[in-house]
């Protein structure tokens, strides 16, 4: 009877040691996905094309000896219509109507695009290159560190210097490249900056917190290097201090005027020349950008799991 009972209970004994087996590996994984890591940020702007204003140049003219009247500045091409004396006869409106229209079309011409409708609604781009580097690159983080403590993201040319020097800081350390991706959309203005800061959002919700941050010129840094961030044992921030994580990842998005297509990330030469399109957009054509990397603080660590849990778009470069 015992033995026919075991034989039967056995199966189900079985089922919930590998249902526990696999929750445990589970919750194991998610909690080293999970871990606490810190995060920079800096950059501003606005997705709104600058204003131009158009002034129309003045001009007079003086009635032509010999030709009374002249009231419209122009018997001297067409006395013969009566533009001094008055408006007489159809043959005179029509002639006037037809300069009225010809007045408009220059002034349209003159003002370029802003003349059209479609002008108050371009095309924009948003672009992102993301590039996960060896832990070995730390330079790296001072660089970025020192960027977000002086840059002026409150001026556009602030925000142009924050890209090339992001930019070029990054390909100052390809030896160090090991994962990437790159993407570029086209969108109508009014909806790109929703597109900007889906990508800008879903970043940042993999900080547990931004410990350092200067964007639209205002700056706030939260912990220093020996402070642990919330959630973290003093135990577990001195064994990250002495071993240091494996990776950093550093991503850069920028709103664009215009047309950019990035080239496809496949190697370190395809990521560096996707950097050099990024860096060399202009201030006028840049309407947004922001640069956040983690982690941001020196003694935090980003692990090859939390690298693969929380970006899993990244390509082997």
């Amino acid at each position: 009877m015992g033995r026919k009972f075991l034989s039967k209970i056995k199966p189900l004994l079985k089922s919930l040691l590998l249902v526990g087996l696999v929750a445990v590996l589970f919750f194991s994984q998610a909690g080293g996905a999970l871990a606490a890591r810190s995060g920079g940020r800096m950059g501003g702007g606005s997705f709104r094309m600058p204003s131009r204003s158009y002034s129309a140049p003045s001009r007079s003219y003086a009635p032509t000896p010999g030709y009374p009247g002249g009231g419209f500045g122009f018997p001297f091409l067409i006395p013969f219509f009566g533009f001094g004396g008055g408006f007489g006869g159809l043959f005179t409106i029509l002639i006037f109507i037809s300069l009225a229209n010809f007045l408009v079309r220059s002034f349209r011409s003159t003002l370029g695009d802003e003349g059209n409708v479609e002008s108050f609604n371009p095309t924009v781009s948003v672009a992102k290159v993301q590039v996960g580097l060896l832990a070995e690159a730390r330079g790296l983080q001072g660089e970025l560190d020192k960027l977000a403590l002086t840059a002026d993201t409150g001026t556009a040319q602030g925000r142009a210097q924050v890209l090339q020097e992001s930019t070029l800081a990054m390909l100052r350390h390809p030896e160090y490249f090991a994962y990437a991706t790159a993407d570029s959309q086209q969108a109508k203005l009014n909806s790109a900056e929703a597109k900007f800061n889906q990508w800008s959002l879903a970043e940042r919700s993999k900080f547990t917190e931004e410990t350092l941050s200067n964007y639209q010129s205002q700056l706030r840094r939260q912990r220093e290097a020996s402070k642990p961030l919330p959630g973290t044992s003093e135990t577990d921030a001195l064994a990250e201090m002495e071993a240091p994580g494996e990776y950093i990842v550093v991503t850069i998005l920028a709103g664009v005027q215009g047309n950019v297509q990035l080239s496809n990330v496949e190697s370190t030469e395809s990521l560096q020349q996707a950097l050099r399109q990024l860096g060399s957009i202009s201030a006028d054509r840049l309407l947004a950008v922001e640069v956040l990397w983690t982690p941001q603080v020196s003694g935090d660590t980003l692990t090859s799991d939390d690298l693969m849990a929380e970006y899993p778009n990244l390509k082997l470069v």
